[in-house]
């Protein structure tokens, strides 16, 4: 996991990833009898570990998209997000749309959705956004705040996390409708098969509503 992406995963105060994936996998690895150990990966790093056995399964807030799936195999999906545009509650601009971004610095954090989006929106009309791609979201933020950048785009669970923690707003919403999924790897089935299963189990039932309470409230 990459632990920068409140609330499915971040490090806590005491220095512990935790979040809605973590909680998730813990009862996932009980169900299908599998020890568990957390490891901390850079997004942009992630399906390469997968990939070269460093790791067997990716709980990232992973967006399932048709170029990832083509490299690792993804579980049903078990979350829905948008993407949000992010400025400071000071900010003299309100962007609403990606036409609203050209010309400013916008920060994305690499490997992700927003990054892809953003470069297929500068490479289709050929107008430019100043996109800086950052190892994690916080940093990002913190770029923002001290006025580096004009803004983030991030996914919209995460920018609501984002405003109760620092001193930004969402300026808009641009719906993408992604999902998000458990990869691991494209040969392994058999553990493909048994998350399915218990990921079938959990997202019906209380265990899964208390892990939501717990970190949305």
């Amino acid at each position: 996991t990459s632990p920068d992406f409140p609330p499915f995963e971040y490090i806590d105060n005491k220095g512990n990833i935790v979040g809605i994936d973590i909680d998730m996998m813990k009862i996932l690895s009980n169900k299908i009898g599998c020890d568990m150990e957390i490891v901390s990966i850079d997004f942009n790093g992630l399906i390469p570990a997968l990939i070269n056995n460093q790791i067997d399964v990716i709980a990232s807030g992973m967006t399932i998209t048709e170029e990832r799936a083509k490299v690792v195999a993804f579980t049903k999906p078990y979350w829905s997000a948008d993407q949000a545009i992010i400025i400071r509650k000071d900010a003299n601009i309100n962007p609403q749309s990606l036409n609203d971004l050209v010309n400013l610095r916008v920060g994305v954090q690499s490997g992700t959705t927003a990054e892809q989006m953003i470069s297929e929106f500068v490479n289709s009309t050929g107008k430019n956004i100043n996109m800086v791609s950052y190892q994690s979201y916080v940093l990002a933020i913190q770029d923002l705040l001290a006025g580096r950048l004009d803004a983030v785009v991030v996914d919209s669970p995460v920018a609501n996390m984002f405003v109760k923690q620092y001193n930004v707003k969402i300026s808009n919403i641009i719906t993408t409708n992604e999902s998000y999924g458990l990869a691991v790897r494209k040969d392994n089935t058999e553990l493909l098969n048994k998350l399915n299963k218990a990921l079938d189990e959990l997202l019906n039932s209380d265990e899964w509503q208390q892990i939501l309470r717990k970190y949305l409230g």
